[in-house]
């Protein structure tokens, strides 16, 4: 099993959008890098924190599962879409997604606090300039951050 971050802006879909919808394809992702992680990393079962960002108090607020493997985003061939890209085709898609379940909501572990942790210093959240909405988490950082949240 590995261990993901994920982040959505609140308003655009939050941690109670996922709790009321039970299961959502993460669509629009338009990262290379992130796609990657999806289409070739992320496996059912795999465990995510949901981390609300551009917020006034960006945070872990949720875990999530992943709950179906890559396949290809929808939203790359709908030209109505903020995510249409002209250069994607049904035979040879740019970008896939893969469908989180939900897990649990948490109490918000800002990411001040996360930032007060030397054992977490090297995640990538963490890092300088890192804008990736989908990160790997190292297990030993998951397991200390399961521990802040209890």
């Amino acid at each position: 099993m590995r261990y993901w971050l994920i982040k959505s802006e609140p308003d655009a879909y939050s941690i109670d959008d996922l709790a009321r919808d039970k299961t959502t394809p993460w669509t629009g992702v338009r990262n290379y890098q992130a796609r990657n992680f999806m289409r070739d990393q992320m496996k059912p079962g795999d465990q995510a924190f949901f981390y609300h960002s551009n917020c006034d108090e960006p945070a872990i607020v949720g875990i999530a599962e992943v709950s179906k493997a890559a396949y290809p985003d929808a939203t790359q061939f709908d030209r109505n879409s903020k995510y249409f890209d002209d250069k994607a085709t049904t035979d040879n898609p740019r970008w896939l997604h893969v469908d989180f379940r939900f897990v649990r909501k948490t109490p918000p572990l800002t990411l001040t606090e996360l930032r007060r942790h030397k054992a977490l210093a090297k995640m990538r959240l963490l890092a300088k300039g890192n804008r990736l909405s989908i990160t790997p988490v190292d297990p030993a950082e998951w397991q200390y951050i399961i521990g802040l949240l209890k």
